[in-house]
């Protein structure tokens, strides 16, 4: 998503038939241009009623100051000289006075005298400027070309992911491992790849089905895939039944039900109520090879949260279909490299015959799995009784009880197939160790939380010395941490103060979004909800009374704070929004961008890009949030149209508070519902 890689300098007729080649051009942004030039760039009136007068006016002066010249060396007399100077200058005053009314009256875009380009703000009722005259400086300085159209893709992408494409990897003939599941990884196209157009939905494609029934159906013409109901036929995963996919909450390891195996568990850990979420003190669990994500949808009633984990693999669409029946889910695969969550994230973290080799590379997945468990967090291993007997099973049982236990886990529990081990509160056992035990500890230098494109360590993540000294995460029970500071803003150098700031703050700036919506929101419409520049995570707070989950999305530069939103039993990824993101198209209700798109392109990267990309991942009928400067939302505002996001929109000057800029508007847009456009790509 470079700067200037696609629109800058296309006419639509050219982005229509050369649209595949978009991308491998730097472009010079175009100079001003006239409404009629098809680009949708600002112009500025040069021809206006008050132009005219302008320019009448000074060819007046220009005929005085001749006429007077005339008069004085032809000998006429002084005190007649200065008669006639009065009565034309006078004469002249009038005319630039009618000239300057009409002027004002007329011209199409400056606003009337009388009210200074100050307008009543349609939801706040404050006063505000014109959008129109908003920084017209700066939107000159930011133009961009906008194409009145963006052709369509062909259907065979009506699934595109473009950074987890096989595809790419055999065209491009990048060299994977495939027995560490690099080629599960992501592999971004390079520019002259990228897919310039709007992805298609499948042939009869529908508005997903609103939660809570989605959780147990979906329609089938939305994911058109009914092999995995073939193949786990035996164990409950889904059933086709129609022109609907059921799912009746089984699992290769809980075939009667993800609900009676999440109690299993409680009793095993001997939770009061046999509840799992331990008064609060379970929240956030990973759980990889997730399947279709039925443990965490059966999670969610004891208020804890699973970011369901899988690959793109074999079981090709089983996030897909996580994310279509509204549970939190995402693409990733224990590879090479670290997942994007930061260190001492998850209370639990779970596999159920997942399929993952533990003892490869010196134990390198368990200790991603170590960096990742809060002080004392568990992991839950099973695997089907089948396997009880079998010598080899016995042999990977014993290996890892080993590693473990030179890791520091104890085993908290062990049950048939089911074993539950435990990672210590403190640094004391490490430090217990024989000298030259391996996996050693990390060095000081390695920074834990750094995430994004960082190999696996082999190594041990000690805790901080503050985190060792208190035997744990110091965070208070669910639902008071959604709203308490974390110890670890100290780490960033925010106080208190600001973090309890924020969360009122953004209690406030949701509060007006909801209210800018009310019109056309209908209820549960929206259960996916993305935050695309998340910072401390105030906009998911403030969504905590509604039904929907929030992916809170941080970008590289900021990646340090997704570890206080962990700490608020909150989800989300880092991102680099230079790239595409790891989720199947159509996939969220509702993306929120604060402050996003006008960044990205300080960074270097495109608008544009970005824009495409939000409508790959956005559902038909879904909406936008965008909060950004002024020329970045007239931006947006001429780009919708291309875009088809004009079902429905609203624009206003929000009301200041702390976290405000110096200028900054809001604008809400809805995608509409995909029509029979015709495919040109």
């Amino acid at each position: 998503m470079q700067r200037n890689s696609q629109w800058d300098g296309w006419d639509t007729a050219e982005l229509s038939s050369k649209s595949t080649e978009l991308g491998n051009r730097a472009r010079t942004p175009p100079s001003l241009e006239s409404p009629n030039s098809g680009s949708g760039a600002l112009f500025l009136p040069s021809t206006s009623h008050a132009a005219v007068g302008v320019k009448t006016l000074a060819f007046r002066i220009s005929a005085l100051d001749f006429i007077l010249s005339f008069m004085k060396n032809r000998g006429v007399p002084a005190s007649q000289v200065t008669v006639v100077k009065y009565t034309l200058i006078g004469a002249i005053a009038v005319l630039g006075l009618v000239c300057l009314y009409y002027g004002s009256a007329f011209a199409p875009s400056l606003p009337r005298s009388d009210d200074d380009g100050v307008v009543a703000d349609p939801f706040t009722g404050g006063l505000v400027r014109r959008p129109d005259l908003l920084d017209v400086s700066e939107d000159n300085e930011h133009n961009h070309h906008v194409p009145k159209s963006i052709p369509v893709c062909d259907m065979k992408f009506s699934e595109l992911i473009p950074c987890l494409d096989r595809n790419l990897i055999y065209q491009l003939k990048i060299k994977v491992n495939m027995t560490l599941m690099e080629h599960y990884e992501r592999h971004c196209p390079p520019p002259v790849r990228r897919f310039n157009c709007l992805i298609p939905p499948p042939i009869g494609y529908k508005i997903p089905i609103r939660w809570p029934e989605s959780r147990d159906e979906v329609w089938k013409a939305n994911i058109p895939h009914t092999h995995l109901a073939q193949e786990k036929s035996d164990q409950n995963w889904m059933v086709v039944n129609g022109d609907k996919i059921n799912f009746p909450g089984g699992g290769t390891h809980f075939h009667d039900g993800a609900d009676k195996y999440i109690i299993v568990l409680a009793k095993m850990l001997k939770f009061p109520g046999d509840k799992l979420h331990n008064h609060g003190n379970i929240r956030n669990v990973l759980d990889v090879g997730c399947g279709v994500a039925s443990f965490g949808a059966y999670l969610l009633p004891l208020d804890i949260i699973a970011m369901s984990l899988a690959p793109n693999d074999v079981h090709e669409n089983q996030i897909q279909f996580a994310l279509e029946r509204g549970i939190p889910a995402a693409l990733g695969v224990l590879g090479t490299k670290r997942l994007p969550y930061p260190s001492r994230s998850f209370e639990l973290a779970h596999c159920s015959r997942c399929r993952i080799d533990w003892l490869q590379r010196d134990g390198i997945l368990l200790l991603e799995l170590d960096r990742l468990l809060r002080p004392g967090g568990y992991f839950v291993l099973s695997s089907p009784e089948a396997y009880a007997n079998d010598p080899e099973n016995r042999r990977i049982w014993n290996s890892m009880y080993d590693l473990l236990r030179r890791m520091c886990w104890r085993v908290v529990s062990k049950r048939d197939q089911t074993v539950i081990w435990a990672k210590p509160l403190s640094n004391s056992c490490y430090m217990k160790r024989a000298r030259g035990a391996l996996p050693t500890l990390c060095s000081s230098e390695d920074d834990p939380d750094a995430t994004w494109n960082v190999p696996m360590k082999t190594c041990i993540a000690p805790y901080s010395p503050k985190m060792h000294h208190e035997k744990g995460s110091g965070l208070a029970p669910w639902p008071q941490r959604l709203t308490a500071a974390s110890p670890r803003l100290e780490e960033l150098g925010i106080t208190s103060q600001q973090f309890l700031e924020d969360t009122s703050v953004w209690n406030y700036r949701v509060g007006d979004y909801w209210k800018q919506m009310r019109s056309v929101l209908q209820r549960n419409s929206i259960r996916n909800v993305m935050d695309m520049n998340s910072n401390l995570g105030g906009f998911a707070a403030a969504l905590k009374d509604k039904d929907m989950w929030v992916m809170n999305v941080a970008p590289v530069n900021a990646s340090k704070k997704l570890s206080i939103i962990y700490d608020r039993g909150l989800i989300g990824t880092v991102h680099d929004w230079c790239e595409a993101f790891s989720t199947y198209p159509r996939t969220y209700d509702l993306l929120h961008a604060s402050a996003l798109l006008s960044e990205i392109e300080k960074n270097g990267c495109g608008a544009a890009d970005l824009l495409i990309e939000m409508d790959r991942i956005l559902r038909p009928g879904g909406f936008v949030i965008i909060r950004d400067k002024p020329w970045m939302i007239n931006y947006v505002q001429k780009f919708k149209i291309a875009l088809r996001w004009d079902g429905w929109f609203s624009e206003v000057g929000p009301r200041p508070d702390a976290l405000s800029w110096e200028e900054e508007r809001v604008l809400i847009i809805r995608k509409k519902p995909w029509t029979d456009w015709s495919v040109t790509m």
